[in-house]
């Protein structure tokens, strides 16, 4: 099997190349280091089935030979990395989108769309289904990734509707693990960078806001599950464990022993208060649910970050 996946440098494309390696496919790593890092990638580049290739996807590009299976994971993902390149994200939401899809159209191959539970914006349903339409601000700050991600959904269902593409989609909720950067702005890189440093853990409003944190070799192996189904319409994948991002913050100063303080700054705007995946979806059709608890998961994640901040 030839696999192309965009965004493969990234913290999440990264781990998925390593699946696929190990499950025997020959992978192009398709990548423009906007927020990817070769780095993440150095350990397979010996490997004969691993070829990278530099390109932005958000505009067309050619492949020689077949391919089976195309994943579109490239857009930066992170508010700090968004907000940074907010034109990008909407470009590789709408344009790389449409170009990955022509590609799959013409090479007859399977297509995985990367989305995101922020395509249900600050919900007024908890938890979120795939059913739910969400509650979005279209011309908010937020709005350059929630409604890039929203048109590469219907971008995706239309190629299956209209060119039978057999596509399939992964609404993938807050995910964490080791290649995540220091600096991408997410809550776990950012509360277990300031615990490291000795720093003041930084949460926004109360506290009393909710994520549910999905360990990245669970998401992965859903996300390689779902690909080989006959199914097409978006699939949640997250962990439905909720905590709140105050209690989360404890943890992590539990787990590092710092001495750090919390120090509780405005809320940003359109920052959503509730955010659990409903897995019956994923649970009934692929068989699939997180098995690494969150404090392990959290332990992996922070010996990689210890070797990152004392590097």
């Amino acid at each position: 099997m030839r696999t192309l996946i965009t965004g493969g440098a990234g913290f999440v494309g990264s781990h998925l190349c390593d699946r696929f390696l190990g499950e025997g496919h020959e992978v192009l790593c398709v990548d423009n280091f906007i927020t990817g890092n070769l780095g993440n990638c150095e350990h397979m580049r010996g490997n004969p089935s691993f070829q990278f290739i530099r390109h932005d996807i958000s505009h067309p590009i050619e492949i020689d030979g077949p391919l089976d299976n195309i994943l579109h994971f490239a857009s930066p993902a992170s508010p700090v990395d968004y907000l940074r390149h907010p034109i990008p994200t909407l470009k590789v939401g709408s344009l790389g989108t449409h170009n990955t899809l022509g590609l799959a159209k013409a090479k007859k191959a399977r297509y995985l769309l990367a989305s995101t539970s922020e395509v249900y914006g600050d919900p007024e349903q908890h938890p979120q289904r795939e059913d739910y339409w969400g509650h979005v601000n279209p011309i908010g700050i937020r709005g350059v990734y929630d409604e890039a991600k929203r048109f590469a959904e219907a971008m995706t269902m239309s190629y299956h509707r209209y060119h039978s593409v057999d596509t399939h989609i992964v609404r993938i909720f807050n995910t964490y693990g080791e290649r995540m950067r220091l600096d991408d702005g997410r809550v776990v890189p950012n509360l277990m960078g300031q615990a490291l440093r000795g720093e003041p853990l930084t949460v926004y409003g109360d506290g009393s806001q909710t994520r549910s944190f999905c360990y990245v070799a669970d998401l992965v192996d859903g996300i390689y599950r779902l690909l080989f189904t006959e199914f097409h319409e978006p699939v949640n994948l997250g962990n439905p464990n909720e905590v709140s991002i105050l209690e989360f913050a404890k943890e992590i100063l539990e787990l590092s022993g710092s001495k750090s303080r919390i120090e509780f700054k405005p809320l940003p705007q359109d920052d959503p208060k509730v955010r659990r995946p409903d897995i019956t979806r994923a649970r009934r059709l692929l068989g699939w649910e997180p098995k690494i608890e969150r404090r392990e998961g959290m332990k992996r994640t922070m010996e990689y970050f210890k070797n990152k901040v004392n590097g």
